[in-house]
């Protein structure tokens, strides 16, 4: 159980704001105000986490903390954190921040146990949070246009029409986050360079690379973002400039609650060990370093920020989707499971098409042709729905979507074979979470497929067991990401 200390907390983060807005940058929390802050925050251990089962991730939404290409979850913070949650043997659970100032008020509310996302250690957070090991080490530029005909003009030209010092920096229009490093390193940067800079807030719920993008459209002439993501940004923009650096070297890491002392230890244990391993590099150089895989994946359709989509099958997905009364994603994600969305895909049991369909079965469903998409997906869909028919007795929607999809991947008899061994061991056979999909598991084992409930004998009970949770963890990225209805600018 959760061990909430949540009385006052808003009061209490109100009060502690509302005098760090008006005091003094040089000045700090009080010790009374630390203090009260501290005890405000939800407390939940890590044995609590472990008993729950789930480990709760907030991030940010942004080509390369976490996105969907392809159909597929990624992102340097996804990967990382996928690795750290399959280490604690916990299920992982993405929440996604939409306005990056509110990061730390989710993260000591209790609305996630781990802040995944690039954030610079500053004094300032420190009184907030408690950082985790830091994975890389990065400074601050100035990004700016370079001159529209710049590719026609020697780089003395070039320079004379951009910034090349921070002193140059002063009276200039800089547009940053309020809650954001850059916007710390600006203000102390006016005290070393003597002079005021023209410092213009952006909205929480604009990423660094939304404000990159307003410079490279010339909505804005600058912006401060860490040097890595300027770079993998310019390689799809090269009229930007980010030769400018403002800032000292800065560590990146992730952040906990003050009262996680026992999850931090775990996470900075795991992190010393991962980054000694290619895996931890060769996921950095797939984000940060990659440019060709990079503009590839940014100018994508499929890259989930440009359209809201998922594959270029959508539309017949969502043609053929309205037989089940499934959610279109939820398809999509079943078809990924399959094939990848690869029509062409055939598996070593003869299986083919996007939807992995048997030769006898889509004889049956009336498929001439199982490598085209539009017959595979209506032949699909189609069988699903025969298969649901078969679970009339299962009450709860989601259950029985379950149900079905595990009869989809390993035939309807092993699933009443589960069924059958549930209801003899006092468990619900109309429940597929920890109650039938324990029973499928069982199926691998002779103690179990030699009973005399079982009449379809031994499966590979881990496969249905595994379909059903991926495709459904999938579609949870897909919610998050995608929306249910694409909007009509198809932005």
């Amino acid at each position: 159980m959760y061990s909430y200390k949540i009385t006052n907390y808003l009061l209490v983060f109100l009060i502690i704001f509302s005098l760090s807005s008006c005091k003094d940058k040089s000045d700090s929390f009080t010790e009374g105000a630390q203090l009260a802050y501290e005890t405000s925050m939800v407390s939940k251990s890590l044995s609590e986490i472990k008993e729950d089962g789930k480990l709760t991730v907030i991030t940010i939404y942004n080509s390369t903390s976490y996105f969907l290409y392809r159909g597929k979850p990624m992102g340097f913070e996804y990967e990382l954190v996928k690795k750290l949650a399959d280490h604690l043997n916990l299920e992982l659970n993405i929440k996604v921040a939409e306005d990056i100032d509110h990061l730390f008020d989710m993260l000591n509310a209790g609305e996630g146990d781990l802040i995944a996302f690039g954030l610079s250690v500053t004094e300032d957070r420190k009184k907030l949070v408690n950082f985790t090991e830091y994975h890389y080490l990065t400074h601050q530029v100035l990004v700016q246009r370079r001159p529209d005909n710049w590719r026609k003009l020697p780089m003395y030209k070039i320079k004379k029409q951009t910034i090349n010092d921070p002193i140059e920096m002063i009276g200039k229009k800089i547009h940053v986050r309020k809650n954001s490093s850059y916007f710390e390193r600006l203000e102390n940067l006016e005290d070393e360079i003597g002079g005021q800079i023209d410092i213009q807030l952006v909205p929480g719920n604009k990423t660094t690379e939304d404000i990159i993008k307003m410079v490279v459209k010339g909505e804005i002439d600058y912006t401060i973002a860490d040097y890595n993501i300027a770079a993998i940004n310019q390689t799809y923009n090269p009229i930007l400039d980010i030769d400018t650096e403002i800032s000292f070297s800065q560590r990146i890491a992730w952040a906990v609650r003050k009262n996680s002392p026992e999850l931090l230890a775990e996470i900075n244990s795991w992190l010393k060990k991962t980054k000694k391993e290619d895996f931890y590099y060769v996921v950095y150089n797939k984000y940060f370093k990659n440019k060709k895989s990079y503009r590839r994946r940014i100018k994508s359709q499929f890259y989930s920020k440009n359209e809201g989509k998922i594959s270029q099958y959508d539309a017949i997905v969502k043609n053929n989707v309205e037989k089940l009364g499934w959610d279109w994603r939820l398809l999509s994600s079943q078809i990924f499971q399959e094939s990848r969305f690869k029509p062409n895909e055939n598996s070593w049991a003869g299986a083919g098409g996007l939807m992995q369909i048997m030769p006898a079965t889509a004889q049956d469903l009336g498929i001439a042709d199982i490598t085209n998409p539009s017959e595979n997906i209506r032949g699909g869909t189609k069988y699903l729905k025969q298969l649901r028919e078969n679970f009339t007795k299962v009450e709860d929607s989601i259950q029985k979507i379950k149900f079905t999809l595990a009869a989809y991947n390993c035939g309807l008899g092993h699933v009443r074979d589960a069924q059958r061994l549930a209801k003899a061991f006092d468990e619900d056979p109309y429940v597929w979470d920890d109650n039938v999909e324990d029973y499928m598991l069982k199926l691998s084992s002779r103690e179990f497929f030699s009973r005399p409930e079982v009449k379809y004998g031994f499966v590979r009970g881990r496969e249905p067991f595994l379909y059903v949770k991926e495709i459904f963890l999938r579609y949870e990225h897909y919610k998050k990401l995608i929306p249910f209805e694409t909007p009509k600018d198809g932005i």
